[in-house]
């Protein structure tokens, strides 16, 4: 049973609007919001976190320190309860039902499909720093063996090389993935036309599509399918220090950048009374401390002390361009990823084909 706010909302409490500053430390945030109710009480509060399949290993570092810091600060004990998956397929999950009180999906599209459903209200990007991008990635082409030739993103089109991407139609990973070749082109002043080619080029070349960016790397790494991995950078670090230590290259002449958002999920939190350590907990992730954990393993961070912290194992992009380049989520979903779209155009060609 948690305690319930007594807030009507949060967008009309000053209180709450004066603790979403940057870096908020989380006993600024107790002093600022925490009610003597929620001081005085030792009952569990139970918190849901929905987020995709790769981050994982951070929260399960993150999450006991934010508890500890609760604790000590509020006398009151949290207890998580965690569901990670693909990013679309989670966000199908919530929207139908997943009782989730924090979100930390792979991109902004898919929390603002949460947001369409009226489950998050507008304006989610403004109440946490850095517009709720917790943290970001690049991708990156991992090698089945150093004898895999592949330095650019044009070697993906080549006869030997098959590609392994999960599927857009459920990870935000592949979507990312998708983009990024996408932006190879135009963001070089190519055509869409010349673009979509080259996209179709390379998926003529993926021999299956897993659901997640984690089953893609299961599918490379333990089936040992493909010579080459499309994943996020956050990901190869990761199963590297987990002893999977392809060699990999991240396409440092154009990339994108894979912003990462978190969000409370406004509806959620306010049926369960949980807003109030909901919100202290997103704004938990934007600590150095918390911010450690996801450069950690991989991720790049947003912090800046922690970004100069952890600068020398992430290489510098040339021409890092952003999903705003491309058009914006609402503008990315149509023309790509809806029904009969460019995904599907591609795929439809290439069944085709065969």
């Amino acid at each position: 049973m948690g305690i319930r706010s007594s807030l009507p909302s949060k967008r009309s409490s000053a209180k709450f609007i004066g603790c979403v500053l940057t870096g908020l430390a989380i006993n600024s945030m107790v002093v600022a919001c925490s009610s003597p109710q929620a001081q005085q009480s030792d009952k569990p509060i139970k918190l849901t976190l929905v987020s995709y399949a790769v981050t994982k290993t951070a929260y399960e570092n993150i999450i006991p320190k934010f508890i500890e810091q609760w604790k000590a600060q509020t006398g009151q004990t949290v207890e998580f309860e965690q569901s990670y998956g693909g990013s679309g397929s989670q966000t199908r999950a919530v929207i139908d039902g997943l009782d989730a009180d924090v979100v930390a999906l792979a991109l902004a599209g898919d929390t603002e499909k949460i947001e369409k459903a009226g489950l998050i209200q507008p304006g989610w990007e403004q109440e946490l720093p850095n517009q709720s991008i917790v943290h970001k990635s690049v991708a990156a082409l991992v090698l089945r063996d150093a004898n895999t030739n592949v330095k650019v993103w044009s070697d993906l089109t080549r006869d030997d090389i098959q590609v392994i991407t999960a599927n857009p139609k459920t990870s935000g990973g592949a979507k990312w993935n998708i983009l990024a070749l996408w932006g190879s082109v135009t963001q070089a002043r190519g055509t869409p036309e010349a673009a979509q080619t080259f996209v179709e080029s390379v998926f003529r070349r993926v021999p299956v599509l897993p659901k997640d960016a984690r089953e893609a790397s299961d599918v490379f790494y333990k089936q040992g399918q493909g010579n080459v991995l499309i994943n996020y950078e956050n990901e190869v670090i990761l199963a590297s220090q987990k002893g999977d230590k392809q060699p990999y290259v991240v396409p440092t002449d154009y990339n994108i950048s894979i912003d990462n958002p978190v969000a409370v999920v406004d509806a959620n939190v306010d049926k369960h009374g949980t807003r109030q350590v909901a919100e202290a907990f997103t704004q938990f992730l934007f600590t150095p401390e918390a911010q450690k954990e996801f450069a950690k393993v991989g991720f790049r961070p947003v912090e800046p002390t922690v970004e100069a912290e952890f600068a020398s194992q992430f290489p510098k992009v040339e021409k890092l361009f952003t999903i705003k380049d491309l058009g914006g989520w609402k503008e990315v979903d149509t023309q790509f990823f809806a029904d009969g779209a460019i995904f599907d155009q591609i795929q439809a060609k290439i069944s085709q084909s065969k």
